[in-house]
């Protein structure tokens, strides 16, 4: 009866090992697959290396990793808690991630940042794909400040595929001169062409008319925001175009 038991079970084994690979090793086929791809990791799940806070040598005490994420525990408030990828500076470029807030939470993702004694936060100068818990927030807000918009600059559509807050999404940032396209959950949200007249009829009559060095950067550092809330992020990855 035993041996009966062994034969049967051998084939069951061998099928439930092959269908079911360890989530480490799914991880390391996808990223040997993006690396192949052109794609360059900024943060995998294993490690903080390349990020430390903007105009600053070190990660801030408010950025931790956790459970294969890194997770904002919302320390810094609105100045003294951001982050850039420090390792590289993009010019074009597609990026990549996955995020989700608590609720009420807020936060964004920053490209071409500069750094310098004169900027307290990258918001001075970088343009930024909003996050934030657009179900969940309670105070009244204006189109532009909205989730997947272009903070400030062009609001994204009523109809985007929101996700309530404790939930994965994922965002997608294409940029080039011709044209920046930012997408949600798969959905493009936002399409412009930067520094054209329109670009720059906005900037001048919003709230970047006080700030001179926004969006003037060609190139620069990826950042990300902490604006006093918990943020979780992975699967950060960009590609040069």
């Amino acid at each position: 009866m035993k041996k009966i038991l062994i034969i049967l079970l051998i084939p069951w084994l061998v099928v439930w090992g092959c269908s079911s690979p360890s989530d480490k090793t799914s991880q390391e086929n996808e990223r040997k697959a993006n690396d192949t791809a052109g794609w360059l990791w900024l943060f995998d799940g294993t490690s903080t290396a390349g990020w430390r806070g903007f105009n600053s040598d070190s990660l801030p005490a408010g950025w931790i990793l956790e459970n294969g994420t890194l997770k904002s525990t919302g320390k810094g408030g609105d100045i003294g808690g951001d982050i850039v990828y420090g390792d590289k500076a993009f010019t074009n470029f597609e990026l990549s991630l996955e995020w989700k807030v608590s609720t009420a939470g807020n936060s964004g993702i920053f490209y071409h940042v500069q750094e310098g004694d004169k900027y307290q936060a990258p918001y001075e100068n970088a343009p930024e794909y909003q996050l934030l818990d657009d179900l969940g927030y309670p105070d009244p807000l204006e189109d532009w400040q909205k989730l997947a918009s272009d903070y400030a600059m062009y609001p994204a559509p009523a109809d985007k595929p929101i996700k309530p807050a404790g939930e994965w999404n994922t965002s997608r940032i294409i940029f080039t001169p011709k044209k920046a396209t930012y997408f949600l959950n798969g959905k493009k949200t936002v399409e412009f062409v930067p520094w054209s007249e329109d670009w720059h009829n906005r900037r001048k009559a919003g709230k970047w008319k006080d700030y001179p060095d926004y969006g003037k950067a060609k190139t620069g550092l990826i950042g990300l925001q902490d604006h006093g809330s918990f943020i979780w992020f992975r699967n950060i990855k960009i590609k040069a175009l």
